[in-house]
């Protein structure tokens, strides 16, 4: 299987890069960024560009995956409409045209967000930005498409957060996550358990196309157990 990353240096997508990197059916990870990861594997390819979102001058090297991990965002908070939807909306889908024409039978997964709105509707502006978001994505000719939508995330193995508040929340909350797991089991995920459940989806697909906290984590412990899921049609009548 080969894949590619947008947003490896985040904290999601470093615990997805991680997976990736491990997983002995994957030959190959290409991560599309503006800085290097510092990381050396033979399974990896860095493609570094100035503007993510313009794909014109490297297009062929954009055929030929089988899956792309978007794991690329960033935080509302004092953010306006106006510029969230540019970095949200407006690259997330210029990046995906190209890939869509350029890989018909690909994988797309987007890290959406616990409460995004589908309705678009809704008071919260990150939260209807991300569901226009969505639905745009799901018209899209890719094989399937699949919208994660996790709750509290907990990075393992040193990985940080590049959002202040979200890392300080990190170190407040270490002592707290074992806990927090066991009051709400089915709510709480790790970088880890969410780079599985992508590799999942990419391999046998899902039954839904809105992977919530409770599906990443049966995702992954299918994975686990070398379980296949639904064909990844089904992803798109959800």
């Amino acid at each position: 299987m080969k894949v590619l990353i947008y947003g490896a240096t985040g904290m999601v997508g470093q615990g997805v890069l991680r997976e990736c990197l491990a997983a002995p059916d994957v030959e190959l990870v290409q991560i599309m960024g503006r800085r290097a990861t510092g990381i050396s594997d033979p399974k990896l390819r860095e493609v570094i560009q100035t503007d993510p979102g313009d794909s014109r001058s490297i297009e062929a090297r954009l055929g030929g995956f089988d899956a792309c991990f978007f794991c690329l965002g960033v935080s509302s908070v004092g953010v306006k409409e106006a510029a969230y939807t540019r970095i949200t909306y407006d690259l997330t889908i210029r990046i995906a045209e190209p890939l869509a024409r350029l890989n018909p039978q690909m994988t797309f997964v987007y890290v959406s967000g616990a409460s995004t709105d589908s309705t678009e509707r809704g008071r919260s502006m990150w939260a209807r930005v991300k569901g226009r978001t969505e639905n745009t994505l799901r018209t899209m000719p890719f094989r399937a498409v699949y919208l994660f939508r996790p709750g509290p995330i907990q990075p393992l193995g040193g990985i940080r957060s590049k959002t202040a508040l979200y890392q300080l929340f990190i170190v407040l909350a270490r002592p707290l996550w074992p806990l927090m797991r066991l009051v709400a089991p089915d709510r709480i995920v790790t970088t880890a358990e969410v780079g599985q459940a992508m590799l999942a989806v990419a391999r046998h697909g899902a039954p839904v196309a809105f992977v919530e906290a409770p599906d990443i984590l049966a995702l992954a412990r299918g994975q686990a157990r070398g379980e296949a899921g639904a064909t990844p049609a089904a992803s798109r009548s959800d």
